[in-house]
């Protein structure tokens, strides 16, 4: 089983998803208008009752919201902003749907009319419980029924005895040609490893040759064992777009046994390998997974014991995947030397938003290779993290210049370095201007003592829409922290805690603080998101 890796205190955690229970009726509610009013749509297809479009609306939202939620799912760790983004896109499609079929699409008709059946099959709901015989053909029943449209089915934390998986294979083996998505994540825990195996093998060979675009194997302490298990599926597959193998104790014989298995990732666009035991070997294994995979967009390598030699690997490996929008190699053991070659793929990558580099032993030098290497890029960067890399004061102007010319900046994350007032205050400076986008600085542990502080309060006094300014468990003294407050009490919400901020030593430098200040002198997110939700005929 794999070790849980990621043991540090992570301080800036803000979650975008679930959607309240408020924000998903003002969506349902929107969405009924954009059925029923008039619009280039409704002109060029024919509009709905008020009654029929509050109908479609209401399971369109019901089948986005479990399509996201399984997004979700696969990325614990994450902000949940790419399921909201789902969540949005396929609320738009399907409304697109609907009117294509014209005003005869109401709810009672979803049986009969294509577009409007349910399209996902979710077990995970329920209290996590082993699954045996009976109860699976009880729960599966929906599956059998003749003309069914599921396309997406999750078997995600229910633990399937060898009588629960043969009475799955026929039922799986019927509608592999149908069947996109799979979450099979969590689907076995609890039991013996020869059992475990055999049901594996079993839902392997019900899926071989299916037409699947997504696969999710997590959390099922795969090992080699698991992922040869999964072989017949796995060499099957001809058009997977996305395969997440999370907390599966991908050791490096795992890693060389998926890089075998997979005989085509010319589609992949998503591939998650967080907290495994893959290390330097293992890497090289999943570099050469990356090689074959110049569409891969979202890379997920974090907290897999990943140290230069693999970092190199992956780094080199990346060169490739010139479309990334997303990389996380969050919590590996780098070091500077990778640093400095992973600075090189990232100045290849014009497509990027999001890029995770916490815990990575960077240092100033690969911290300076690495921001470098985004300033000079064309990546439209909306979230950086680069925390817990014992960057100083020396990596200040490089990290500043990266960020003032990032203008689509939302989150930026430097906790755990040693960047000091001094580092601090060119932060600050870097967003002083413009990026109006930015709603969240992580500036927490850092030994910022008053000045820093204060220039920190300053800047997003100002910014409208921002959302939080950590600064806990730093060294700011009870004068500063007044002077924060009362610099942010028009927005004071915007302040995070400061439970772990200690005052001592000051005093001591109170005059070095003057003359840095001297220097430095000078509604909810996903509402925002979903109130700019538009039908797109793209899509």
């Amino acid at each position: 089983m794999a070790d849980t890796l990621d043991s540090r205190p992570h301080t800036f955690s803000i979650k975008l998803w679930p959607p309240s229970l408020p924000t998903r009726q003002a969506l349902i509610e929107r969405m009924t208008n954009n059925l029923s009013s008039k619009t280039i749509f409704t002109d060029k297809f024919g509009s709905l009752t008020k009654d029929q479009a509050m109908e479609n609306a209401k399971r369109i939202e019901d089948v986005a919201f479990s399509t996201a939620n399984l997004q979700f799912e696969r990325e614990p760790d994450g902000d949940g902003g790419s399921a909201v983004q789902l969540y949005a896109k396929e609320c738009s499609k399907m409304i697109l749907e609907v009117l294509k079929k014209g005003p005869v699409c109401k709810a009672e008709e979803v049986s009969s009319a294509s577009p409007c059946k349910e399209t996902v099959f979710d077990i995970s709901k329920d209290k996590r419980a082993f699954i045996e015989a009976e109860e699976a053909e009880e729960l599966l029943k929906p599956l059998k029924e003749p003309g069914n449209g599921y396309t997406k089915i999750c078997f995600s934390n229910r633990s399937f005895g060898l009588g629960a998986a043969r009475v799955a294979e026929p039922i799986l083996a019927s509608l592999k040609d149908q069947l996109k998505v799979v979450d099979l994540s969590d689907f076995v825990a609890g039991r013996p490893e020869v059992e475990a195996l055999e049901v594996m093998n079993i839902f392997s060979r019900a899926l071989e040759g299916s037409v699947l675009s997504s696969l999710n194997l997590s959390d099922n302490a795969l090992g080699e064992k698991g992922v040869r298990a999964f072989g017949t599926l796995l060499k099957s597959l001809s058009s997977l777009e996305e395969l997440y193998l999370m907390n599966d104790g991908i050791s490096k014989e795992a890693a060389q046994a998926v890089s075998e298995l997979i005989p085509s990732t010319e589609k992949l666009r998503v591939l998650h390998f967080h907290n495994n035991m893959t290390g330097d070997e293992g890497a090289v294994a999943i570099s050469e997974v990356v090689k074959r995979s110049p569409l891969l967009e979202n890379f997920r390598c974090s907290s897999t014991r990943v140290g230069e030699g693999g970092g190199i690997a992956l780094s080199e490996a990346l060169e490739n995947c010139t479309l990334m929008e997303k990389l996380d190699l969050r919590d590996n053991m780098f070091g500077t030397e990778a640093g400095v070659s992973l600075s090189k793929t990232l100045s290849r990558f014009d497509h990027l938003t999001e890029v995770y580099l916490s815990y990575l032993n960077l240092e100033d030098e690969g911290a300076i290779a690495v921001a470098n290497a985004l300033k000079d890029s064309a990546a439209p960067i909306e979230v950086l993290e680069m925390a817990g890399n014992d960057i100083t004061v020396e990596a200040a102007s490089a990290i500043a210049a990266c960020v003032a010319a990032k203008q689509d900046l939302n989150k930026l994350n430097l906790s755990e370095n040693e960047l000091k007032d001094e580092g601090c205050v060119q932060i600050a400076k870097s967003v002083e201007e413009d990026h109006l986008k930015l709603q969240y600085i992580d500036m927490s542990n850092n030994y910022i003592r008053r000045a820093g502080a204060r220039a920190l309060a300053q800047v997003v006094a100002k910014k409208e829409g921002f959302k939080l300014l950590n600064i806990d468990g730093n060294i700011i003294s009870e004068e500063g922290i007044e002077e924060v407050k009362e610099i942010l009490k028009k927005t004071p919400e915007v302040l995070g805690a400061l439970d772990e901020n200690d005052p001592d030593g000051e005093e001591e430098e109170e005059d070095d603080e003057e003359d840095e200040e001297k220097e430095g002198e000078g509604n909810d997110e996903l509402e925002s998101k979903l109130k700019k939700l538009e039908v797109n005929e793209d899509d």
